[in-house]
């Protein structure tokens, strides 16, 4: 089988759908898959070309068997809706243009922004090939929540068009049930939506020894460390962590942020402003040294702000961290809330409920025997989202779907 697959992060960019996307294809291609993905040069999450990629028109690649097309796009940091939705954009017409060349059976397309999905309907209808829409994040309701974008016109004419690349999908692949049961809410028949939930590369997060050279070159070496590593934006409800930490009058409890976005800035400042001394900021990190920061951390924060559409999400970061055996801080509601205490894997608190994510934080620091049961919670939650079952899972779905549509 020939397969296309359009999204706008890939290796080695080191966000969760550069990850997603390359670990699948990675097994696809060991199944005998000839894989070809369009993306864009690497650029995430500064707006700025990776060293050695320059942003052309269109260069060519293989990693791991996977066949790269790299096509230009307009670039800019991730923050500011209307110059990311130009780099959505961008994206999508060179990926259908740059698609109408390639030899497929499939294409799918991945979110959470719909400019992706754009280009692969419009690329399956004009090559007359099946399309799957991969569904990570409901956009632009998400948008919507957290306020990047409150021009009514502007959101009504996304929600049309998201409704419409639903129905135009030949078969949607979800990635928890709440997004799934939203789309049947809105009238997508529910025989077309298919599960593959998120899961870690198990053979990259494994549990180790904790980076001792690091922790002293961040002069973390007694420190009991929350960890948080991703991007600080608008859904994250970082502010609030911070807000929260100046309750926290135990030296020994430290709380480490990496990565960037568009709530950085007013994160570090709102610490400043508090002028903590138990929080410290650092820049994203390579895919590969994200495994070195996970071991030095002793809880892994997973916060998002209150909404409806946040309680339908499985932040990655749950599986990656699990895999490490390190128990999870979670203030996120709904479906991963379930997943996390049904493995004792972790404490979840109510989104931007101060008092319980305080209790939290003191129950993580000061129960041993707690955590070490979370911990084991935490190896088995690993083991049932292994992310090269789940590709294999996402596979047998889209050889159906070829056949089916031959």
């Amino acid at each position: 089988m020939k397969l296309l697959f359009l999204s706008d992060n890939f290796p080695p960019e080191s966000n969760a759908p550069a990850s997603r996307t390359y670990e699948h294809c990675k097994e696809w291609v060991k199944e005998g898959v000839e894989v070809t993905v369009i993306t864009c040069n690497p650029n995430f999450p500064f707006g700025k070309t990776y060293d050695g990629y320059k942003n052309k028109l269109y260069q060519t690649e293989i990693i791991d068997g996977i066949k790269i097309i790299r096509v230009w796009s307009y670039m800019t940091e991730n923050k500011g809706a209307i110059k990311r939705i130009l780099d959505y954009v961008s994206y999508a017409i060179g990926a259908f243009l740059s698609g109408l060349f390639v030899k497929t059976d499939l294409i799918v397309a991945t979110s959470p922004q719909l400019f992706t999905a754009l280009g692969g309907c419009t690329l399956a209808k004009v090559r007359r090939k099946p399309w799957i829409f991969e569904l990570r994040d409901l956009w632009p309701e998400g948008i919507k929540d957290t306020g990047a974008i409150k021009n009514k016109k502007i959101l009504n004419f996304l929600t049309k068009m998201e409704l419409c690349l639903y129905k135009k999908a030949t078969h949607i692949i979800t990635v928890t049930k709440g997004l799934k049961n939203n789309l049947s809410n809105r009238g997508i028949d529910s025989d077309k939506i298919d599960i593959v939930t998120n899961g870690a590369n198990l053979e990259l997060f494994e549990p180790r020894i904790k980076n001792k050279e690091l922790l002293k070159s961040l002069g973390l070496e007694d420190k009991f460390i929350f960890g948080y590593i991703g991007t600080h934006g608008l859904a994250h409800g970082l502010e609030f962590i911070v807000d929260s930490i100046k309750e926290i009058s135990d030296d020994k409890i430290h709380f480490l942020f990496i990565g960037t976005g568009a709530k950085k800035e007013a994160t570090m400042s709102l610490a400043e402003k508090l002028n903590l001394k138990n929080v410290t900021f650092l820049d994203p990190v390579h895919k590969s040294e994200v495994v070195e920061y996970i071991s030095i951390i002793d809880v892994a924060l997973v916060p998002l702000t209150r909404t409806d559409i946040h309680a339908s999400l499985i932040p990655s970061k749950i599986f990656e961290s699990a895999s490490m055996k390190k128990p999870i801080l979670l203030g996120v509601e709904g479906e991963a809330k379930e997943i996390i205490e049904s493995y004792n894997a972790g404490i979840a608190f109510e989104p931007e409920n101060k008092k319980e994510f305080l209790e939290s934080v003191n129950k993580l620091t000061n129960d041993r025997t707690l955590y070490k049961e979370l911990q084991e919670g935490c190896g088995k939650l690993a083991i049932e989202y292994g992310r090269k079952n789940l590709a294999l899972k996402m596979l047998n779905i889209l050889k159906s779907v070829a056949k089916d549509e031959k």
